[in-house]
């Protein structure tokens, strides 16, 4: 029996720390503390361990000075942990623009700030981390900067102190969501992962959809929309299921790139997918404060239309270039659903608990500790201590690899609102628009798809929030659907080239061309591109007005992006002409953004399933005279 690697050992340090991580929000949770003291001691736990999990790595640099580096970030992040624990009295009763700025708080704010700039950088890159410089530049040399952009920019102690020194700033919205919400519902999903929850949501997919035309492709979706609904993280979905679906979507068929690209705009949709939507949402119902549960109920139809179409392209594409669907030898060769369908009970309970009213992190804790103790009810799903320990081990790396780079955004939080850059940016996108809704709303959607390009959609989304909304908002925009509008192109900002997240990720699962795949990706992403637009002109669609509004609104969306879906797809019992799916996918389009019952909305819905009825009549007569001529 060979010794455990130091990775793996639970005597190893970034074990014990994640271990004591995970004590510390289970604390906090039932003990409630002071925000200058909880933030800041989440975000040391956050650095340590991301220091610990992603040491530095660089060619240019010797091991030893690599260690060493490494080394003085720990101790630097020890060293600002200590300041905010021995000033903490201070911190909590000064007054903010009245009280002094000393010498050891801009010390310890400047070595804060670097810290987050480096950890951000090891997280998710070099762009986010020149999103930051860009604004860090502008909070000191706005001044530089003609017409409104212009203003007479901060000293260093001011730019620290509502930097690092308030619940603003990196202490502000975006950390105080991850120490509220984020870090209990990323334990949730690396705990169900960890009992055999992800495995169950793959085998079932392809119990269900296996053996259906394009089988392969449509279990990847179905596991990708199960799956992200509870890990909320799109590159981390294509990781976990990709690698079991991209190569059972080659085996019958699909081609690589396209395989990837499937997989690539699934796992982004989990993000939109209750009842764990992506980090973004989780700001976004601190933003609004609203509680969570409000904005998972209303992305649920949205989320649904989304996944439905998705099948639809899947399913007639597939049909249209002649993939097979698996073989029963396939379908049978995967481990019996039954005697495992006790393990959807942590996912249930999750949902049960917010129902019930308990608050978020409380009910993601109920489900958490479920995932240890539902396996235990019938001997075939038996978890041993292994199990534990890797959901030990995954939860807080997970959390502190999303904490980092989003308390490192509450810099630009910080700048954009107290330099009146929000207020000023919103007012010359009204202008620029000229008042027009639509062209303001095409403006904001290309500013996210281009933001986000090669950033988190948490970054993303927070900057498109602080830019992007108020201009929304004053042409008279409803605030939840201002915010929907802005997540919603931000999650699909990870699938548009050049810079795609997901669909790299998913390329390199797939041994598949990068730029094909992500083109392939953002093909499919097309067919719910639109349906921002409905949340603007039908707030039924985000579940507010009457129950029979809401029924009507989630009947008109799923039945419109379907149209569009089909006129995307090019086929409907037959490959569709020109004509017919410039009229169908037209339709289909003021179908999705027209208000459910509007006049517009029935010219759309009924001219475009009249026509994709007529060719599919047409492809079922001529069906059966080819047949007869062939005998």
């Amino acid at each position: 029996m060979t010794a455990a690697s130091p990775d793996k050992s639970v005597l190893s340090p970034k074990f014990l720390l994640g271990v004591g991580f995970v004590l510390f929000q289970v604390w906090i949770l039932l003990n409630p503390q002071q925000p200058l003291f909880e933030r800041p001691v989440h975000l040391v736990f956050a650095l340590l361990l991301l220091f610990l999990y992603q040491p530095l790595s660089s060619e240019s640099l010797s091991r030893p000075v690599r260690i060493a580096i490494d080394a003085a970030m720990i101790v630097a992040t020890l060293g600002v942990g200590a300041y905010y624990l021995l000033e903490f009295d201070r911190l909590t009763t000064r007054m903010e623009n009245v009280s002094p700025v000393f010498d050891l708080d801009i010390w310890a704010g400047v070595v804060l700030v670097a810290l987050l700039l480096e950890g951000a950088r090891r997280a998710v890159g070099w762009i986010l981390v020149g999103v930051l410089a860009v604004f860090i530049a502008y909070a000191f040399w706005g001044n530089l900067l003609p017409g409104w952009l212009s203003f007479r920019g901060f000293g260093l102690d001011a730019a620290i102190e509502i930097s690092t020194m308030t619940t603003a700033g990196v202490l502000g919205i975006t950390t105080s969501t991850s120490v509220s919400f984020i870090f209990y519902f990323i334990m949730f999903g690396a705990f169900y992962s960890a009992a055999g929850g992800g495995q169950l949501f793959i085998d079932l997919a392809v119990r269900v959809a296996g053996r259906a035309t394009g089988g392969t492709a449509k279990a990847a979706v179905i596991s990708s929309s199960l799956m992200g609904s509870i890990s909320g993280s799109a590159v981390a979905n294509v990781v976990s299921t990709g690698v079991l679906t991209i190569p059972l979507m080659k085996r019958t068929g699909v081609p690589s790139h396209r395989a990837a690209g499937i997989e690539a705009i699934a796992s982004t949709g989990g993000q939109l997918m209750p009842p764990i939507m992506g980090v973004a949402a989780f700001i976004m119902a601190e933003m609004l404060n609203v509680p969570y549960a409000r904005i998972a109920l209303a992305g649920l139809i949205p989320a649904v239309a989304f996944y439905l179409a998705l099948l639809l392209v899947v399913d007639l594409t597939a049909r249209r270039d002649g993939v097979r669907a698996m073989t029963a030898e396939e379908v049978a060769a995967v481990d019996p659903i039954l005697p495992r369908l006790h393990l959807l009970l942590p996912p249930l309970i999750l949902i049960g608990a917010l129902i019930s009213g308990y608050s978020a992190a409380y009910s993601a804790v109920i489900a958490s500790v479920s995932c240890f103790v539902v396996p235990f009810l019938r001997r075939n799903t038996w978890i041993g201590w292994s199990a534990l320990i890797d959901g030990l081990r995954e939860a807080p790396r997970q959390a502190a690899e999303v904490a980092v780079p989003i308390a490192s955004i509450g810099l630009v939080i910080a700048v954009a609102v107290q330099s009146n850059l929000a207020l000023k940016f919103a007012g010359s996108l009204v202008t620029l628009a000229e008042g027009s809704i639509f062209l303001s709303l095409a403006l904001a959607m290309v500013g996210c798809i281009i933001m986000g390009m090669g950033l988190p959609t948490v970054a993303a989304y927070i900057i498109g929030a602080v830019l992007f909304v108020p201009a929304i908002q004053n042409i008279g925009v409803d605030p939840l659907a201002a915010h929907f509008f802005i997540f919603y192109y931000c999650v699909l900002s990870m699938v548009t080239p050049p810079v795609a997240l997901a669909s790299f990720a998913a390329a390199a699962v797939g041994d598949a061309p990068v730029m094909k795949t992500s083109w392939s990706a953002f093909g499919l992403s097309l067919v719910a591109f639109f349906v921002p637009f409905s949340f603007i002109f039908d707030p039924a669609v985000l579940w507010q007005g009457t129950a029979i509004e809401i029924l009507l609104g989630a009947l008109a969306m799923l039945t419109s992006t379907a149209l569009w879906a089909i006129a995307f797809a090019g086929w409907c019992g037959r490959s569709l002409g020109l004509t017919a799916r410039a009229v169908i996918g037209a339709s289909g389009l003021v179908a999705v953004i027209a208000p459910a019952g509007s006049f517009a909305w029935t010219i759309g819905f009924v001219t475009g399933w009249a026509m994709a009825l007529a060719v599919f009549l047409a492809a079922r007569r001529r069906a059966p005279l080819t047949a007869k001529l062939a005998d």
